[in-house]
């Protein structure tokens, strides 16, 4: 029976979330950007989700009006499409590696991950986490050993943190910003700062949204002084106005 618990509590957060009033108004935004975004606006309707999913259904043509991406990759591809107006950037990030509270595969560094044995949880490489942890697998010069090791590749970043935080796996590589929630339940094992790749996240109103009103409203939010603050007080980085 707990195991069945388990299970719907990583499904239900590798899915795509969709919360906030219930408007027409909406907001895709990568699943790391959960907690912050509704204390930034309460209003929109948001779907949380990996990067390459949500651009993915917008170029399907959902019905989306902001489209925030925790890589520029999503963003740029869309806007050279004609697909979103031109993004900005408004966050950064940093890796971290996390444990279960209790660390039973005795990890401390990044370079324990070699050890046969060890079961580690990293994001799929199609998603923003899988491709900047495999970057920063291959700038430590462990990438293959660490690899070597994975059980499981998450479609998104909380499906990593929700994968470790209830023992399922020795360590899983995620933002720094993901590691808070779960303070209680897991340890962060720190990466060296000089193999941290630059993370930004992007942020674009939707080029057939006809609430640019609300779009603009959102987008000034998001950048304002008191969004910025947000931002930072949920662990982000801030780019240079």
């Amino acid at each position: 029976m707990r195991a069945l618990a388990v299970l719907i509590a990583i499904v239900a957060l590798a899915l795509p979330s969709a919360t906030g009033a219930g408007g027409s108004f909406s907001v895709y935004a990568a699943a790391s950007l959960t907690e912050v975004f509704p204390k930034i606006a309460k209003t929109p309707r948001y779907s949380f989700a990996g990067s390459d999913q949500l651009a993915l259904q917008i170029r399907q043509g959902a019905p989306v009006d902001v489209f925030a991406s925790a890589s520029p990759k999503y963003t740029q591809l869309l806007y050279h499409d004609g697909l979103v107006k031109k993004p900005v950037t408004f966050a950064t990030n940093k890796l971290v590696v996390i444990v279960p509270k209790s660390n039973p595969a005795g990890i401390h560094t990044v370079y324990d991950l070699r050890r046969s044995g060890v079961k580690i949880v990293i994001g799929d490489q199609s998603v923003p986490i899988g491709s900047y942890t495999r970057t920063l697998l291959d700038t430590l010069g462990i990438k293959d050993a660490v690899l070597h090791n994975v059980v499981s590749q998450a479609t998104d970043v909380k499906a990593i943190v929700a994968q470790v935080a209830l023992g399922q796996a020795d360590a899983g590589f995620v933002y720094v910003t993901d590691a808070r929630p779960v303070a209680s339940k897991v340890q962060k094992i720190f990466l060296p700062a000089w193999a941290q790749p630059p993370i930004r996240y992007q942020v674009a109103t939707v080029s057939s949204t006809s609430r640019r009103v609300e779009a603009r409203s959102f987008m000034n939010k998001l950048l304002s002084k008191r969004g910025r603050l947000l931002l930072k007080k949920a662990g982000f980085g801030l780019p240079k106005k």
